[in-house]
């Protein structure tokens, strides 16, 4: 069969790219599950012994940079890499960067580990989705555009579900290392299967010339990237703090000229490019609540986890836990921990480390006395990065009853365009955050932990808005955008990912600053409402402008 044969009715390369993403994404939630954990860790369990809001200020910058960057790799696969060539340069580089963090070593290590795979991500991320929307242009593939990118996704939720269980079987039973160099595994078999199948997609990897209106290479450089490098700078040299920390203040200064990059482009565009890119615009400012919410899995929805949440394992899932090494255990044995106030804030010294003390474990600070294990008896936990599987979970669960309701209304002429899906999933994803605020209010979480349930249903809850929204928006970059503008626009989509990422750091760097937990989760509960309020009353000019743009060939 040929490189257009069709499966069920889609062409052989969305199971190609379906396999390379799932892979991908089981290395790259592998890693975020645990960093977090990994950098507030004692240094004697081989952690980095770092205070809470030093540990979410990486991760959140983290998270920000790598979906940052693939505005710099889409706009360099659009011009002159094409989208293969840059799928493999970023995997080999992700893949180094997994590996890189395996190996103990300093802090600087570790920031040359994170930055390797920050810039394989720009390179991989952004190209690989346009792969896939470039397949399904075809005209009589593309009614089918949005359920591929359905099929898509769930092989990413595929990854990020599996990849949590090896990494708390491998960081519990031998080391954080082997955990890391789990992800790098993830990677290289990404590629494998990249390449074995490369016959099926090379077809889409179309490179279309620079039109006399677009802005070359050499004025994007000294237009945008010179400007955010210079606006970083002066971020990070402020004196004292504009917004929590330094990494804070340099990356939403650097932004800035990137968001001015961006509104220079619809500025600049004519007739029917400006309002779709216009109507891109509008969706992505009303996404970085969305991803705030989302990116709360790897800061503070993981320090809700490992310390607020009631993570003792009823016998069925014990026993079903046990012989494959998922389990935590707890005991009264004295050991080193951090030295933690009352309201569980890390107390550090001159030198800005971490204290620490021979005590119990941190996780029976809010337990009440009789619950604790009797001396020389050990409470089995499910370890903390399993939560981080709960989201994939529902994802796979719940992908087929949210699709067969889409396919409901269609039937019924009832179909939801994609701007109100957009409102709506922005005010369920609030919604989500509104079952923490209760979690917060159930009980004084400072004196005794809450049940698994609410972080689950929360977590359920925001799954519901990742369908109406996620996969939707890959698609509707790809539909929308000018066919030259793809790649560049689909960085745009994973800038608002960065953004919201970045706010979701902010806020986190804030935890021990709110005594009260419930405002911390009420301002995402708030933000989000009020964005989907605001979508509400322009979804139908815009989706005018997104159903000419999908009949549209260009």
């Amino acid at each position: 069969m040929n490189q257009t044969a069709i499966r069920k009715g889609h062409p052989r390369g969305l199971y190609v790219l379906f396999f390379t993403e799932m892979w991908e994404r089981f290395g790259y939630y592998l890693m975020i599950g645990i960093l977090l954990l990994y950098l507030k860790d004692t240094a004697s369990n081989g952690g980095k012994g770092m205070d809470t809001a030093t540990g979410v200020d990486i991760v959140g910058s983290y998270v920000a940079l790598v979906y940052l960057t693939p505005f710099i790799g889409g706009l360099i696969a659009d011009r002159y890499l094409g989208y293969v060539k840059s799928i493999f340069l970023g995997g080999a580089l992700m893949a180094l960067g997994y590996f890189m963090l395996a190996i103990p070593g300093n802090n600087t290590l570790l920031f040359a580990a994170l930055g390797t795979v920050v810039i394989g991500n720009g390179f991989f991320k952004p190209n690989i989705s346009t792969l896939l929307g470039n397949i399904y242009n075809r005209e009589d593939l593309r009614p089918k555009k949005d359920v591929a990118y359905n099929i898509f996704y769930m092989g990413i939720n595929i990854g990020g579900f599996v990849c949590n269980f090896v990494a708390a079987y491998l960081r519990i039973n031998y080391s954080w290392g082997y955990a890391f160099a789990a992800a790098g595994v993830g990677m290289v078999l990404s590629l494998i299967w990249f390449a074995t199948g490369i016959k099926d997609v090379k077809h889409a990897d179309i490179i279309k010339p620079p039109q006399k209106e677009d802005m070359p290479i050499s004025k994007i450089g000294l237009y945008v990237f010179l400007p955010a490098i210079l606006a970083g700078i002066i971020g990070w040299n402020i004196p004292g703090n504009l917004i929590g920390s330094d990494s804070n203040d340099a990356f939403i200064f650097a932004s800035i000229p990137i968001i001015i990059f961006y509104f220079g482009l619809w500025y600049r565009a004519k007739g029917f490019d400006k309002a779709r890119l216009g109507t891109l615009l509008t969706i992505f400012g009303v996404a970085i609540i969305f991803w705030n919410i989302y990116n709360q899995n790897s800061t503070a929805l993981t320090i809700w986890a490992d310390t607020y949440t009631n993570r003792e394992t009823p016998p069925a899932v014990e026993n079903f836990l046990k012989p494959f090494g998922f389990l935590q255990n707890v005991n009264t044995q004295q050991h080193d921990v951090a030295v933690l106030d009352k309201q569980f804030r890390a107390q550090t010294g001159p030198d800005g480390k971490v204290l620490t003390h021979m005590g119990t474990d941190p996780y029976l600070q809010n337990l009440p006395k009789d619950q604790w294990p009797p001396e020389g008896q050990d409470l089995k936990l499910i370890s903390t990065e399993i939560y981080q599987s709960v989201n994939p979970f529902w994802i796979i669960v719940l992908t087929p009853i949210v699709v067969g309701f889409f396919g409901w209304l269609r039937a019924r002429k009832k179909e939801l365009n994609t701007p109100v899906k957009f409102a709506w999933g922005t005010i369920i994803a609030g919604s989500s955050s509104l079952i923490m605020v209760l979690a917060c209010l159930s009980t004084n979480i400072y004196e005794n932990k809450v049940s698994s349930a609410w972080i689950i249903s929360s977590y359920g809850v925001f799954t519901i808005s990742e369908l109406f929204m996620s996969p939707v928006g890959l698609s509707l970059v790809s539909k929308v955008a000018p066919r030259r503008f793809t790649a560049l626009m689909m960085g745009g989509w994973f800038l608002t990912t960065s953004l919201g990422g970045k706010i979701s750091g902010i806020l986190a760097g804030f935890w021990d600053q709110f005594d009260n937990k419930a405002v911390f989760f009420g301002i995402s509960v708030i933000a989000a409402l009020i964005a989907g309020l605001l979508l509400f009353p322009l979804t139908n000019k815009l989706n005018k402008v997104v159903a000419e743009a999908s009949e549209m060939n260009d």
